[in-house]
């Protein structure tokens, strides 16, 4: 089957939006109080890279062994747009299109049962199934972290909301593979949201407009080489040797250090950079902190569909099949030699590479 999306790429001014963050804890899903929203902010300034004005289009190929999919992507097309042309599921748009802007667990509770396609969801705040309502068949079940990042509210730091879509009616007995889709929002200077759609080339960035429309800002579908980390647990290179000889390798090589201690903009970065590389390992003492269902498997996904590797050391992130919903791992994110070289320092071989081992594992 062949796909084809004509698009037409066309420069765009794009103002900066800020979010006001607000953090809660809440028992039950279903009541809400009316007054609790969020504002966007209007600014004059443009923040970062990714707002460069540039028209251009561009022509992805995926091919697979009874398919090819052709697009040509729009920067300046809408989300809504955008969801329609990716993906032919129906009630698909209802579940993707809610999480950037909601900063708590009963605001995604509340707008996943009002979505009519959501049937079970659960969060980290609360690990535990909520039947949104929706159909088992042709509906999703959604993972998802309200707010991670939460210890760096107080700082002011970017925070974020990372999701996970499985169809059907589990999730657990799943991997990350199995997602239909994965979404992580952004709130910094500008309010973000990327998006990757399995079998849909590339992870797609959004920027929340002042009107509160979303419009489609940037498509990454290649991670390459590039001198930048993001060291996460540290504190595991005490009695871990070997994550300490990587971390010494990246200083060595004068790597840059790119680090926030947020996990979203952390990865994010990587995506939006196109390079660099996010790691976060255990030791004897230290035991795994992130969450394979609500963050791990989402953002291997949101990498993995931009053209980078996930590992958790000797597999990728999204073969891991999810036994609990609070199973948790190691993890890192980045280009295809970084991973390779995170492997083979930590293991000593890779799965995506036979031979001489590379960089620190040298």
């Amino acid at each position: 089957m062949e796909t084809g999306v004509a698009c037409f790429a066309r420069a765009t001014i794009l103002p900066s939006v800020a979010s006001q963050h607000t953090t809660s804890s809440f028992a039950s899903p279903r009541t809400i109080s009316p007054s609790f929203t969020t504002r966007s902010l209007k600014s004059s300034s443009l923040f970062g890279e990714a707002l460069r004005v540039m028209p251009r289009s561009s022509l992805k190929v995926s091919k697979s062994q009874n398919s090819s999919v052709v697009t040509k992507c729009e920067i300046g097309e809408s989300l809504e747009d955008f969801l329609s042309k990716a993906t032919p599921r129906q009630g698909f748009d209802q579940i993707a299109d809610l999480a950037v802007d909601m900063l708590a667990d009963k605001l995604l509770f509340d707008a996943l049962t009002h979505s009519h396609f959501c049937k079970y969801a659960c969060s980290e705040e609360v690990p535990e199934l909520q039947d949104m309502g929706g159909p088992v068949e042709g509906g999703f079940s959604v993972a998802f972290d309200p707010l991670d990042g939460s210890s760096i509210v107080d700082t002011n730091f970017t925070v974020g909301t990372i999701f996970g879509v499985w169809p059907g009616d589990k999730l657990t007995g799943v991997t990350g593979g199995d997602q239909v889709a994965a979404a992580m929002g952004i709130y910094g200077p500008r309010t973000t949201y990327v998006i990757a759609i399995k079998g849909f080339p590339g992870t797609h960035e959004f920027l929340l407009l002042d009107e509160g429309k979303w419009q489609h800002v940037k498509e990454t579908t290649e991670i390459s080489e590039g001198k930048m980390f993001s060291p996460g647990n540290l504190r595991a290179t005490f009695d871990n040797p070997d994550y300490d000889k990587l971390i010494n390798y990246y200083v060595k090589e004068k790597y840059t250090l790119r680090y926030t201690g947020g996990m979203v903009p952390d990865v994010n970065q990587i995506i939006v950079k196109e390079k660099g590389v996010f790691t976060n390992v255990i030791s004897p003492t230290t035991k795994a902190k992130l969450r394979l269902l609500f963050e791990v498997a989402p953002l291997g996904l949101l990498i993995e569909n931009a053209g980078g590797y996930s590992s958790d050391g000797t597999q990728s992130v999204l073969d891991k099949v999810i036994v609990n919903l609070d199973d948790r791992t190691q993890v890192a994110y980045g280009s295809l030699n970084e991973i390779i070289r995170f492997e083979e320092t930590l293991y000593g071989s890779s799965r995506l590479k036979s031979g001489v081992p590379v960089g620190a594992s040298a």
